[in-house]
């Protein structure tokens, strides 16, 4: 699963990367959790990429508890065209979700340590996501999301047995247009990162959904 992330670059860096019209409203943020607002591009129809902050958690437009959002953080690639959940946004509503690192958790002597990923380039990079509008108290428009993941690849899986899908650059087009619409096409787009990860251990200050700051990422022996 995928149930921590990080995107501390600048928010003019996420607009160069990911070839935004306008510089979006973000700080960086070093633990990213679950219910929390996480940043995303979407695509409607032929308009341009834009940039979003979605709640992380998604909530299916025929749902009648907001709270089905806190189990629904990551859909199977493995199901995800079948499930009444996630099929009609993995057909209608795909989007990027924006990261530079996510962290997963391995028992070591009887503790769980966290450990940190990212690219070997210290890029950032998108998430394959879906995304969901519905209305809420108030006449507001909730707008939530969720993190596809698949099986691991031979880097992450000394650590764990599924990771995030981590799209590739020339993927992005074909992952947003919402004129496409082929399951195969799409699955096609969800193995698992070709490409060996950085790996390594960070504090446990990680584990608290309220500590935010750069330690985050760092190392620890």
């Amino acid at each position: 699963m995928c149930g921590r992330f990080s995107l501390a670059q600048s928010a003019e860096s996420i607009a160069e990367t990911f070839q935004l019209s306008a510089v979006p409203d973000w700080q960086p943020r070093y633990n990213i959790a679950p219910t929390q607002t996480i940043p995303a591009i979407v695509q409607i129809l032929q308009q341009d990429r834009t940039f979003k902050t979605l709640r992380w958690g998604l909530i299916p437009s025929w749902a009648k508890d907001e709270s089905i959002g806190s189990k629904l953080i990551n859909a199977r690639a493995e199901t995800i065209a079948e499930k009444p959940a996630f099929r009609d946004a993995f057909r209608r509503r795909r989007c990027l979700i924006l990261a530079d690192g996510f962290y997963e958790w391995k028992t070591q002597s009887g503790q769980k340590q966290p450990f940190y990923f990212q690219l070997e380039s210290h890029k950032p990079f998108a998430f394959a996501g879906l995304w969901e509008q519905r209305g809420a108290a108030g006449g507001e428009v909730l707008e939530t999301c969720t993190i596809i993941t698949t099986d691991a690849n031979s880097s992450s899986a000394t650590i764990h047995h599924r990771m995030p899908v981590i799209l590739d650059p020339d993927e992005y087009d074909r992952w947003l247009d919402p004129r496409v619409t082929q399951t195969d096409e799409l699955r096609s787009l969800l193995d698992p990162y070709s490409s060996d990860l950085k790996i390594y251990p960070v504090d446990r200050a990680v584990n608290s959904p309220t500590h935010d700051a750069p330690d985050c990422i760092q190392q620890v022996a």
